[in-house]
């Protein structure tokens, strides 16, 4: 069973779709899916539903839930497993989990987490390939067409720092590898998007320093030390403000130091 929960919902098995029409049980496939062969209890089931303010009938509602999916499951093993969809969606005494099941994110995690051990080894090229596969799973926002809950939403939010801290990474051995260039604009892009994040604005401004844009570069400090300023009332950490000066000085050497210390 493939199921994608980097931007819209989508989970299939045998080219058959097992997605729920209705919005409650496609948060319950979610939940379980982002858990894969991890109990998820009928607790964790009325936190995410309900916010823990359960209707009378939430125990017999989630089982309707999981029959709909046991439903959809079957269609869709159409026989290839000996329990059916009993094999996939797993009933236990406290709760559900779901087997069987490859997920975008878990490839996400792997793909990430081989590319940060490539870097810290050295390899800036393998950690740009791995880390640049990891990112491309990505269609958008976690589960953009599914009802978030407050599990959902950790779990989102869990994922999209993950994104960054890859992306981060990626841009991070880009750089090394000598890309300026050819990665200014996505920089430039980025901080557009996260105005006071201060790992993409070192970055923006290493790319533009590299490719002759000094100017560009200190502005670049400016434009976030104001807003820092302005929206948090501080300054730029001293990180920053270290690649700033080493901007100022002409001192290259010391870029590549400063630049992995704010990675």
């Amino acid at each position: 069973m493939r199921i994608e929960l980097l931007g819209p919902l989508s989970a299939s098995h045998n080219e058959t779709s097992i997605v729920p029409s209705a919005a409650k049980p496609c948060q319950i496939l979610a939940l379980l899916a982002l858990n894969p062969d991890r109990l998820v209890t009928k607790s964790d089931l009325f936190e995410e539903l309900w916010e823990n303010n359960p209707p009378q009938s939430a125990t017999t509602t989630i089982h309707t839930y999981i029959h709909q999916l046991r439903r959809l499951i079957d269609k869709a093993v159409d026989g290839r497993h000996p329990t059916g969809s009993r094999e996939i969606l797993v009933t236990h005494r406290s709760g559900y989990s779901l087997s069987h099941a490859v997920t975008d994110a878990q490839e996400f995690r792997r793909l990430s987490a081989e590319g940060t051990r490539a870097s810290e080894d050295g390899d800036r090229r393998m950690a740009s390939r791995l880390l640049g596969a990891a990112l491309d799973l990505w269609r958008g926002p976690v589960l953009s067409d599914v009802q978030i809950g407050p599990l959902l939403g950790l779990e989102a939010m869990a994922l999209q720092d993950a994104r960054e801290a890859a992306l981060s990474r990626r841009i991070d051995a880009d750089l090394h590898l000598g890309r300026h260039h050819e990665i200014v604009g996505e920089l430039r892009t980025l901080s557009s998007r996260h105005p006071i994040n201060e790992r993409f604005a070192a970055h923006y401004m290493v790319s533009l320093y590299e490719s002759g844009r000094i100017n560009g570069a200190l502005q670049e400090f400016q434009r976030i030390r104001t807003l820092l300023i302005d929206e948090l009332g501080v300054e730029p950490a001293p990180r920053l403000r270290r690649l700033q000066e080493v901007i100022l000085s002409g001192g290259r050497p010391l870029l590549d130091p400063v630049l992995t210390a704010m990675a």
